[in-house]
């Protein structure tokens, strides 16, 4: 498994770091985990061809988690046509936020025949699901009051992944987390304590605790990018490329 940081910012791209999306490449299948406004910006600067990916896996929906989508499509219609579904998968309400969003963004080009399909795999949390040849589990994690935000966990290839999307510290995260091989949390804060972001000292307090071969903490805000120098858990960055 080959996992690539296309983005490791938060919203404001603090630190002038690009939105969320991380490529995860195996054998079985290529997919997103999340698509930042930014996510085309990163593949293109790290020349990575748009069309190895089969689908993506949608945390939250959220601009700087779901905005890129449309790009996407764009790509696809006209830079590197594509033949083959792409298939998206998140929260219920998946399909119509996205179509929505790119209406918006797009209007009559948004409603042209495309030359490839577009499958929709909505994930009620806590219920198993298989996209591609990759086993989800998406759970649900608290960000949002009224609409659902997802964490994962990813089976493939015998490898295991934990992504946190978007959310406060909860036990879920302790639990899903044992055995993976790369557990990418979120960590937007330093001082500040909300309910809806993880800061860097509850990291630290219960990274023991998490069971994980490896943990990457990323949707970094500016909290935690002006004390870099200091942190002792590791970091991502844009471009970053791991091996797990």
């Amino acid at each position: 498994m080959r996992v690539t940081v296309l983005g490791a910012g938060d919203a404001f791209s603090s630190g002038g770091q690009r939105q969320s999306g991380y490529l995860v490449e195996t054998d079985s299948a290529t997919f997103l985990l999340d698509c930042g406004a930014t996510t085309l910006l990163a593949l293109k600067t790290l020349r990575i061809p748009a069309e190895r990916i089969d689908f993506v896996a949608i945390s939250h929906m959220h601009g700087d988690h779901f905005g890129g989508l449309p790009f996407l499509f764009l790509e696809y219609l006209y830079e590197q046509p594509r033949s083959r579904p792409l298939h998206i998968a998140g929260p219920p309400g998946i399909q119509e936020r996205v179509l929505a969003l790119h209406r918006v963004m797009y209007g009559e080009l948004s409603a042209r025949n495309p030359s490839f399909d577009l499958e929709f795999h909505q994930l009620p949390p806590g219920r198993p699901a298989r996209v591609c040849r990759v086993e989800l589990l998406p759970f649900r994690v608290p960000h949002q009051v009224d609409e659902i935000s997802l964490g994962y966990r990813l089976t493939v290839d015998g490898k295991s992944l934990l992504y946190s999307g978007d959310c406060g510290w909860n036990e879920d995260l302790v639990r899903h987390a044992q055995g993976t091989d790369l557990f990418i949390c979120e960590c937007c804060f330093f001082e500040t304590r909300t309910s809806y972001h993880i800061s860097y000292p509850q990291l630290a307090e219960h990274a023991p605790r998490l069971g994980c071969k490896r943990l990457l903490l990323s949707h970094l805000g500016r909290e935690v990018l002006e004390r870099l120098p200091q942190l002792r858990l590791e970091c991502a960055t844009d471009g970053l490329v791991l091996e797990v």
